[in-house]
């Protein structure tokens, strides 16, 4: 394996620069790489270089080489950087992952135009008001900002409740058990999920919030205490326009289709 895969991006940039400015000359000596290149891939990269050089590359042509090595290694890592772990569970020494609450949290606050959440439970109550205060807040301080909700109405088995009368229960509960704030968000829901046949009825399972259509969580988190805190949860945050928008418009499209519908009140 070539030690220039070794070498990280701004060594192999200087590496390039140096050729480029003929302050590295044929033979290469070990001693020469000492401002370039880490001690322990000295003696292998100058051995390197002064290999290809016999096997006829110029010092253009190594330049370029470098360069280009370099530019995959910054599209890599700017590529890695755009996704991010998201995990609720117990703290692990080293782990990269980010704490699902506090992911929530800074999403809720960074919102300035619109947020999409979407999640088959949500707690009621005090956990509940805890959940979605920092987004309430932001829609105090953002007139503007569009909130839509995409939840599971749920029908106990065998419950012979009308389909009107259970959205208006879910309704009522939301306003006085769930939402913190007096501005409402649009909610929305999946009809086949208050159908009394359990060979129709289905139900909205999906987990994740969309802010600005630029970031976007994908999480098998519910909008839940346990989820966002104790519970063993992974997700994935991504920073990229083109991903929201994908999970936004298909949100979007099922409305304009009316396979979901809006919360009567809501």
């Amino acid at each position: 394996m070539s030690p220039f895969l070794s070498l990280s991006r701004p060594a192999l940039q200087k590496l390039a620069i140096a050729l480029e400015q003929e302050r590295l000359t044929f033979p290469v000596y070990v001693f020469a790489l000492s401002q370039y290149v880490p001690d322990d891939l000295q003696q292998v990269t100058a051995a390197e270089l002064n290999r290809l050089r016999q096997q006829g590359m110029s010092t253009a042509h190594l330049a370029y080489l470098l360069n280009s090595l370099a530019a995959e290694r910054r599209a890599a890592q700017a590529k890695q950087e755009q996704v991010e772990l998201v995990w609720t569970g117990p703290e692990i020494p080293g782990s990269e992952s980010r704490d699902t609450r506090i992911v929530v949290q800074e999403l809720f606050s960074s919102a300035r135009s619109s947020v999409l959440i979407s999640s088959f439970a949500v707690d009621q109550g005090a956990k509940a008001r805890e959940l979605f205060r920092p987004l309430v807040e932001q829609m105090q301080a953002h007139p503007k900002l569009n909130v839509r909700m995409f939840l599971n109405i749920k029908r106990t088995y065998n419950d012979p409740t009308p389909a009107a009368i259970l959205l208006n229960q879910f309704s009522a509960t939301f306003r006085h058990q769930i939402w913190p704030g007096s501005r409402l968000p649009e909610v929305f829901y999946d009809p086949r999920s208050l159908e009394k046949s359990s060979f129709s009825n289905a139900c909205l399972h999906a987990k994740c919030v969309v802010v600005d259509e630029e970031r976007l969580l994908i999480t098998s988190a519910n909008f839940t205490e346990a989820a966002h805190d104790r519970n063993y949860e992974a997700g994935v945050l991504i920073h990229n326009p083109i991903a929201a928008r994908a999970i936004r418009s298909q949100f979007e499209t099922l409305v304009a289709k009316q396979l979901l519908r809006r919360v009567p009140g809501l």
